[in-house]
């Protein structure tokens, strides 16, 4: 099946408002702690081995990252989050920065955000999420690293955080499971971006099915 994520390529890395590309079309952003895995499922969405560079370094990537898919249709790697070592200044700027990025982009369709399904929904985690809520925004939660857990464990964390996102956000945010490793959920996810990026209809609903209730669960 064609992807057209497999297209994408680096455009440029943005410290500032200013060098923000034109503020038209689709892009998705993808946000995380520093290692839980957001590279790694940024490669495997793109079928591209290292697109976005996996550095055993947390919070290396201090910029946004945009890739292109193709014109006025981009991937946005945001900066890694959660690490001790960077100074407060940096962390001041980037709430700062991306604060108004959430705030006012209109080329934000949605945002993606990578949780080790083995630590999940932690105060960064949660805060992302805020942001997209509370500007109108789309957000769909990917537990990585499934591979680690056997099935029975990744079913109950995934209803676990279902059911917190709903109790904290109601039905605006979806989550599944994941794994760049083993490739679990890679296309239900790329559906979802390739959706909000306007390559189709987007696929992610956080409802339930009609006669039935995750949340609960």
């Amino acid at each position: 099946m064609f992807n057209p994520l497999e297209k994408a390529k680096y455009l440029l890395a943005a410290h500032l408002p200013q060098q923000l590309p034109d503020d038209t079309g689709h892009e998705v952003a993808f946000a995380g702690r520093s290692n839980a895995g957001k590279s790694t499922a940024l490669n495997a969405l793109t079928r591209q081995n290292s697109l976005a560079r996996v550095s055993k370094t947390p919070g290396r990537t201090q910029q946004l990252v945009f890739f292109e898919v193709e014109p006025n249709k981009y991937l946005v790697d945001l900066p890694g989050y959660g690490y001790a070592k960077v100074p407060h200044e940096l962390k001041d700027h980037w709430q700062a920065f991306l604060d108004r990025y959430f705030r006012t982009r209109e080329a934000l369709k949605g945002l993606v955000v990578v949780m080790d399904i083995r630590h999940p929904l932690k105060e960064y985690d949660l805060h992302m999420i805020s942001y997209a809520v509370e500007s109108g925004i789309p957000a769909h939660a990917l537990l990585t690293k499934a591979d680690k857990l056997g099935r029975g464990q990744q079913g109950n964390t995934l209803q676990a955080v279902r059911k917190e996102l709903f109790t904290k956000f109601g039905d605006t945010v979806s989550v599944q499971t994941f794994s760049g490793e083993s490739k679990q959920g890679v296309d239900e996810a790329r559906a979802v971006v390739n959706g909000w990026l306007g390559f189709g209809r987007p696929q992610a609903d956080p409802r339930p099915p009609a006669g039935r209730d995750d949340s609960q669960g």
